[in-house]
């Protein structure tokens, strides 16, 4: 009786939805916020992203040779169409993430039950590290988005879902544009790789005609032949896709020092770019949790898929781990095995008890929870208040663009080390002109750094940002 007296509740009957609308309004809300709030600024990765947008000419074939460029063309059309300013240097990145969340969802229903892929996504979206991907100009956010689709598309041809060929497409597809993004070609390899060992996703692929293989094989091919190209051009290209380092040979105890500090390190975090550890406690008890599930499981695709991806990944992060991002999405999976663990554990206990098996689900309503609250309240005030973090992204570009200039047309006296940055704004500004040289007469503008160069001229007003160090960026002179 009382089983079917909860069926009747709308809040049971509709429990995903209410869930998946929650994960939509909560994901809307955190974007936004992070998008234009916190951390507020750019870091030094975004703004080599912008230069590396401006200096992007699709009529000098050189200049595509640059890493993540489907992310570096989104980037140039949005400030294109947008102007330069934050939030136009941030758009790609934030849409890059609407659409890596809503296949996550999807993928986490694919691999795991629906009440498990509902709170795996509450968590990923929560995350400190996906929110500072989420919101950082740059290419970040791509090494988790082509993994999650490739993932997705390919459960969905081995899956027995319907519209198996647009997922074929999609697939090829994915496939060809994440080859521009480094390390993407190892998530292919391990995909490849449990396609050849696991029986089921053999037989699955035995199906295939060999006149649709050809043709996917042409879609790649096109997506393809273009690297190729640019890595002829220029063969460092191929190197930075495969992860490699620039000095070699690597200090592998120095890395996994740094490793342990961005994953392990729960009593020390640290801050900078990305604060550290990336995940919580309880979430790398839940990680080490599916881990164990994964080795028990392991005769399964997903099994075979994500071992295969940690055995080629652990080399490249160990050389180099200025790519711990690619690391997300198989910990995310292992994240949402260890809640799957959990519940299907309690469940095996109390298999007819309805009053117990709505017991165990409050201490997992209060783990969850907690895991989502410290998430979000640790993001929040470790990159709006933390003194190691919020030094390191600058607001100068939202001062220089509202700092209520007095004429329509402004020199900007800049540093040598900062006009390759200054050069790329004004290149989508009609108003600015940059010079490191001091003008001897007129009006002008001058960077922080650029200040020191001026003599004799006297300052009326100097631009001022929030931080508590380094507060002064600009300085106008009025010399008429």
């Amino acid at each position: 009786m009382a089983i079917k007296t909860a069926t009747r509740l709308f809040s049971y009957r509709y429990r995903y939805y209410i869930g998946y609308s929650i994960i939509a309004l909560l994901f809307v809300s955190l974007l936004l916020f992070a998008g234009l709030y916190v951390p507020g600024g750019l870091a030094s990765t975004e703004v080599n992203s912008v230069i590396k947008s401006a200096g992007v000419d699709i009529h000098q074939p050189s200049t595509l040779a640059v890493t993540s460029l489907p992310y570096i063309l989104s980037q140039q059309l949005s400030i294109e169409i947008l102007g330069i300013s934050n939030f136009s240097i941030k758009l790609p990145s934030l849409i890059f993430a609407a659409i890596t969340s809503v296949s996550a969802i999807f993928l986490l229903r694919r691999w795991f039950s629906s009440n498990i892929a509902v709170l795996a996504t509450m968590i990923m979206i929560t995350t400190g590290q996906f929110l500072f991907v989420a919101q950082l100009g740059a290419s970040s956010i791509t090494f988790i988005m082509w993994s999650v689709l490739l993932l997705l598309s390919a459960s969905m041809i081995t899956g027995g879902s319907s519209h198996k060929t647009f997922w074929k497409v999609v697939f090829f597809v994915t496939a060809g544009l994440s080859l521009y993004t480094p390390l993407s070609l190892y998530l292919l390899i391990a995909i490849v790789s449990a396609a050849l060992l696991h029986p089921h996703v053999r037989y699955v692929l035995k199906r295939i005609s060999l006149a649709k293989l050809f043709l996917f094989g042409l879609v790649l091919l096109a997506f393809v032949a273009p690297l190729a190209y640019l890595i002829y051009l220029d063969p460092d290209l191929g190197l930075l896709l495969l992860g490699l380092p620039s000095n070699w040979p690597p200090d592998i105890f120095a890395n996994a020092s740094i490793i342990a500090q961005q994953y392990l390190a729960f009593f020390e975090p640290v801050g900078g770019n990305l604060m550290t550890p990336v995940f919580g406690l309880g979430s790398m008890i839940l990680i080490l949790l599916g881990a164990f599930r994964l080795f028990k499981t392991r005769y399964t695709a997903r099994s075979y898929t994500v071992t295969a991806w940690f055995v080629l990944l652990i080399p490249i992060v160990l050389i180099n781990p200025a790519y711990t991002s690619i690391t997300f999405v198989p910990f995310l999976l292992l994240l949402a095995s260890g809640l799957e663990s959990l519940l299907r554990s309690w469940y095996s206990l109390f298999p007819r008890n309805p009053y117990a098996r709505v017991a165990g689900l409050l201490p997992l309503i209060v783990l969850v929870s907690g895991l989502l609250i410290s998430g979000v309240d640790r993001y929040v005030y470790g990159y709006h208040y933390d003194p190691m973090t919020v030094n390191n992204f600058t607001r100068d570009l939202t001062l220089l663009n509202y700092q209520g200039k007095p004429d329509s047309y402004t020199t900007l006296l800049v540093d040598e080390k900062e006009q390759p940055f200054y050069d790329a704004v004004a290149k989508y500004s009609d108003d600015l002109a940059v010079t490191t040289i001091v003008p001897s007469q007129g009006s002008f503008t001058a960077t922080k750094a650029a200040h020191q160069q001026v003599e004799n001229m006297v300052v009326s007003r100097i631009i001022v940002t929030s931080h508590s160090q380094n507060a002064d960026r600009f300085y106008i002179y009025n010399n008429q």
